[in-house]
């Protein structure tokens, strides 16, 4: 029955994509104002990323479906952060990274869409990750080895909401994308 809430491309899901898959639905069942928004609503994958002093589950759903449950994803997060008790939920959409070689078939033809860049689709993840929160400003600091740190500064408004999340919000951005970022208020 949860295999209804869980659609992969290739392959069977796992155990773990199985037990998320069945808490979704769970809530589908149980809760009355999540019923209906739920009823469409599936994921693609999930896993679980370990930072630091706790563990986070990364949900990732379908490109298309992403502004439905970001009508929601505040009341879901939060019944879900319930059900796997101490472990931060994030929602990242599915995105497509073409390389730089891409050509396409000979019915369509043109450039490779700025949408399916590397950088636009890392500024994506940046903005699901952090979402409700609204990105004010982003800074890059070059280190004198070279090292780059993307310093972010979220919206002060949300700051009682978010401060304890941040140790996630970096370690689960560096994990995905392989680069170091910081998250400041302002």
């Amino acid at each position: 029955m949860s295999v209804q809430k869980i659609k992969k491309a290739s392959g069977e899901p796992d155990e773990f994509e199985k037990s998320v898959a069945n808490e979704l639905l769970n809530l589908e069942m149980t809760s009355a104002e999540l019923k209906a928004p739920l009823r469409n609503i599936y994921i693609t994958a999930a896993k679980e990323v370990d930072c630091g002093s706790t563990k986070a589950i990364i949900l990732y759903v379908p490109y298309k479906l992403l502004s439905s449950i970001n009508k929601i994803q505040q009341k879901l997060v939060r019944e879900l952060e319930k059900k796997f008790s101490g472990k931060h939920v994030l929602i990242i959409a599915q995105r497509t990274i073409l390389g730089k070689a891409y050509t396409r078939n000979q019915k369509t033809s043109g450039p490779r869409p700025r949408s399916r860049t590397l950088t636009a689709v890392h500024e994506a993840i940046l903005d699901d990750i952090v979402y409700p929160t609204e990105i004010v400003g982003k800074r890059t600091r070059v280190k004198t080895d070279g090292k780059r740190i993307l310093k972010v500064f979220l919206d002060s408004k949300d700051q009682a909401n978010v401060e304890g999340r941040i140790e996630t919000f970096s370690a689960v951005y560096g994990k995905l994308t392989n680069k170091q970022v910081s998250f400041y208020f302002q």
